[in-house]
């Protein structure tokens, strides 16, 4: 058991160090100084001589209650950051080479109190009166429309592509109007309190000292605090993730963006295409034990479109999580508590996570009892979003080479596997409280990957064929009528949030 449940004297926590910037540190340094400003001194230590990892540019939903939360001005940061809107996520060569399906962010309503709509589908597909079924989800049609408008009462479930980091710069300027302050130097060394084993400060490569009450390592893969330091160990996934490398870089656009994410599947990984307003991200993710870095970079640099604007840059990593992203005075945010790779796009999610755990759970003095709640929650999520990534792989029809015969033959989670499996048998999915994923992104993924459910809940049954008939016509109808009633999807940004070109 850990030392950090037990016996910790109350701390008062004023002082807040955060050690590193990236997209990790300003948004730590923007919601605690917005949330808690007033009553905190919040210091961040960055270098401008560290790069961040960077190759983050596509969220999820949840990312417009963080804004919200911190009173983000969503025209002002879409502008400031060259962002696009992402409805969902291409994914194309992952059942079979030439399939595709797309994973959108649509809730699929009319969900009935005892079943989800998806056994109403299933049924309907039995009796020959259901189409696809994109045609009942307002985002997956959208998607494939290039389409978008914010509609009446959120109608519309979104999250956006953004330069990663012109967003910490947006979030910079943010945090030091609410009083944080930031530092510019490496740090050499952590100073740590005899008596406690807490961290006590920061010593700077010039000598200078931060010292601080609480500090939150944003320090990415070499975790100085919470690994180097304080030796929280770390759980290896790379057994389900096998992918280890990435290659980023940035090209020129050659058409208008389209309003979702393609995940690309190749021999032995993915591609990413990231619209943005003005270019284009893109990466290749792959598993080195599967290919070499030059094999990776010859089939990259042989697939993008447009001029490229940056050479391609190498990220090395290992899936997994910190065994405790709280411990003693310091929690790890971004790569330095956990990593599951960029498929979802979960990353900052993740960090968003997080911090508003923290903030629920901010202590005016470090208690066992905030500690043990911040962890608890935050392995329960992880662990969900770990599962969700590795359904992808898990699914596959693919068998053309080692990578994806290793995919196929891995032994899965539990608890992924007893997702598969009850949805298989019985149409059914579940969403515990506080996860990512909802029960439709189940729906979508298992079934674009090939899991068609051999039953459907008997409560489809109570419709008669007609009834059933004008329900399915009824969602699809709508559906069509508010894509063909919204814009293009850039007409819409160019006077909704147009970004200065570069």
């Amino acid at each position: 058991m850990s030392n950090s449940t037990h016996d910790i004297p109350g701390r008062p926590v004023k002082r807040v160090v955060i050690a590193g910037g990236g997209t990790a540190g300003w948004m730590a340094a923007a919601a605690i100084s917005k949330v808690l400003g007033n009553t905190l001194d919040i210091t961040l230590v960055e270098s401008e001589e560290i790069g961040t990892v960077g190759v983050g540019e596509a969220t999820v939903p949840t990312l417009q209650s963080f804004h919200q939360m911190i009173g983000i001005n969503e025209q002002e940061f879409m502008a400031a950051v060259q962002g696009t809107i992402k409805l969902g996520i291409s994914f194309e060569n992952w059942l079979d080479i030439g399939d595709r399906y797309v994973h959108s962010f649509n809730t699929t309503s009319n969900d009935q109190r005892t079943a989800g709509f998806q056994h109403f589908w299933l049924r309907g597909r039995k009796d020959g009166v259901a189409s696809g079924y994109e045609d009942y989800c307002l985002e997956l049609k959208a998607a494939l429309a290039d389409r978008f408008a914010h509609l009446p009462r959120s109608g519309m479930n979104y999250a956006y592509h953004m330069d990663a980091s012109l967003y910490a710069k947006f979030l910079r300027q943010m945090s030091e109007r609410y009083g944080a302050r930031r530092v510019e130097g490496k740090i050499a060394d952590v100073v740590m309190d005899a008596a406690s084993g807490d961290i006590a400060a920061l010593r700077m490569e010039d000598g200078t000292t931060i010292e601080g009450d609480f500090f939150i390592d944003c320090t990415g893969f070499r975790a100085l605090l919470i690994g180097k330091t304080l030796g929280v160990g770390f759980e290896d996934w790379s057994h389900w993730l096998v992918n280890d490398s990435a290659l980023a870089t940035q090209t020129t656009a050659v058409r208008d963006a389209v309003p979702y994410t393609r995940a690309i599947a190749w021999t032995a990984g993915w591609q990413w295409r990231i619209p943005l307003q003005h270019r284009v991200g893109n990466g290749i993710v792959y598993a080195s034990r599967f290919t070499t870095d030059e094999e990776a970079r010859a089939h990259f640099l042989s697939t993008i479109e447009g001029e490229v604007i940056k050479q391609p840059w190498p990220v090395r990593f290992q899936p997994g999580r910190r065994e405790r992203c709280w411990e003693k005075n310091c929690v790890a945010l971004g790569l330095a508590g956990s990593f599951v790779e960029p498929l979802e796009s979960t990353t900052i999610h993740l960090i968003q996570r997080g911090i508003t755990h923290l903030l629920q759970n901010f202590p005016q003095v470090v208690t066992p009892g905030a500690i043990a709640q911040y962890n608890a929650q935050l392995d329960s999520e992880l662990q969900h979003v770990r599962d969700f990534v590795v359904l992808h792989y898990a699914l596959s029809n693919r068998r053309d080479t080692p990578y994806w015969e290793y995919m196929a033959n891995m032994e899965l989670p539990p608890s992924l596997q007893h997702r598969i499996d009850l949805f298989r048998e019985t149409g059914n999915v579940f969403h515990v409280p506080g996860e990512l994923f909802g029960a439709n992104s189940w729906v979508q993924v298992m079934m674009g990957q090939g899991v068609l459910p051999k039953r459907y809940h008997p409560t489809a049954d109570v419709l008669s064929p007609d009834d059933l008939k004008r329900f399915l016509d009824g969602i699809r109808h709508d559906v069509l009528a508010n894509v063909q009633r919204m814009p293009a999807h850039m007409d819409y940004l160019r006077s909704y949030c147009p970004a200065p070109k570069p």
